[in-house]
């Protein structure tokens, strides 16, 4: 190999001088363009091979698309979670065929971190952006828009502008959930919530103020506890709740990784058959455990690939106008919802 031992990566002008013909050559067969002669071809693909010459897709993609990358990037709260692994999933799925390469991050419902990699992204020129907003404004999105890059939130509604939207019906499917409890004849219903900032957090403590009053049942502020962020501070809380003098017979725990603190809490305490429980989202292997977890499912695979369509369309047409789609969300009954009051 004509660079071997070099870190350097192979240029357009190593494969011209090791093929032994012009650049302009080297460009045109590696474009796939017309008019060089096929031993040329053969000859220019062979050093390619040898030194493992890559083109620069971006600065190609530049070219071809009048300015564009084939590029969009995708801004979670956790990438891990597997309510946000699952959007990002299908996003890619939508994405990739179409040709655009998907880049990720997690943000940790930390706005500067939110802002940094926003004009990361941006600075690498993507067409586009898929984001889950954390903080109290995402204004700071409008130069970059205007900028040329596309933007659809999913999961979260932005703050101090209007934009592409996907979200749950967050309210109506917590209502949902401490609705079912209320059915099995609980009265004392705990909640456990994520931070208090996060705007789906806030509509599902609506949701669960909806149900009790919709039932005539007194909100008691003792069974709310707020901001729990990890599974160790929810089983922290839920050990709290259920330990108290006059503990709940049923919790509702808000987001996935609150619900798995919660049913450490009720496994440590022994009460896994005797407080009932129901969570909103799904996760994985919720309907093995005894008894399986009753939850109020998301749609996060329907969210991201919608997500990915309107990003998409956006880039074609940056002049559509945004709107507000919402996925419903769904009750699945698998045992630890059912348990009825003493």
């Amino acid at each position: 190999m004509a660079n071997h031992g070099s870190n350097r990566r192979a240029t357009m002008r190593d494969v011209a001088q090791h093929a032994g013909v012009s650049i302009k050559t080297v460009s045109r067969v590696v474009n796939d363009e017309p008019g060089v002669r096929p031993v040329l071809v053969e000859r220019v693909r062979k050093s390619v091979r040898e030194l493992d010459y890559r083109p620069d897709t971006a600065a190609r993609s530049l070219r071809l698309t009048g300015g564009r990358t084939a590029t969009i990037a995708l801004i979670l709260e956790d990438v891990a979670n597997p309510f946000s692994a699952m959007i990002g999933r299908a996003v890619e799925n939508v994405a990739v065929p179409k040709g655009f390469m998907v880049f990720s991050a997690s943000v940790d419902e930390d706005p500067e971190r939110e802002r940094d990699f926003v004009g990361e992204f941006a600075a690498r020129r993507i067409d586009g952006l898929v984001i889950a907003p954390t903080g109290d404004d995402q204004s700071y999105l409008l130069p970059h828009i205007a900028a040329g890059t596309a933007v659809v939130c999913v999961d979260r509604e932005p703050r101090g502008l209007t934009l592409d939207t996907i979200v749950s019906t967050n309210t109506l499917g917590a209502s949902e959930g401490v609705r079912h409890l209320i059915s099995g004849g609980h009265r004392r219903i705990g909640f456990i919530g994520d931070l208090a900032s996060i705007m789906t957090a806030e509509q599902r403590l609506d949701g669960y103020r909806m149900a009790l009053a919709d039932a005539g049942i007194p909100a008691d502020p003792s069974l709310v506890i707020r901001d729990a962020r990890n599974e160790h501070q929810s089983e922290m809380a839920a050990m709290r709740l259920l330990t108290a003098d006059h503990p709940p017979t049923a919790l509702f725990t808000a987001q996935n990784l609150i619900t798995v603190g919660a049913l450490r809490a009720l496994r440590r305490l022994h009460l896994s058959h005797s407080v009932a429980l129901v969570g909103f989202d799904d996760f994985p292997l919720a309907d093995l455990l005894e008894p399986g977890v009753t939850v109020v499912a998301q749609q996060p695979t329907a969210m991201g690939s919608l997500a990915a369509e309107l990003l998409l369309a956006r880039i074609a047409d940056p002049a559509t106008l945004p709107g507000r789609h919402l996925v419903p969300t769904n009750l699945i009954r698998r045992g630890s919802g059912e348990i009825a009051a003493p």
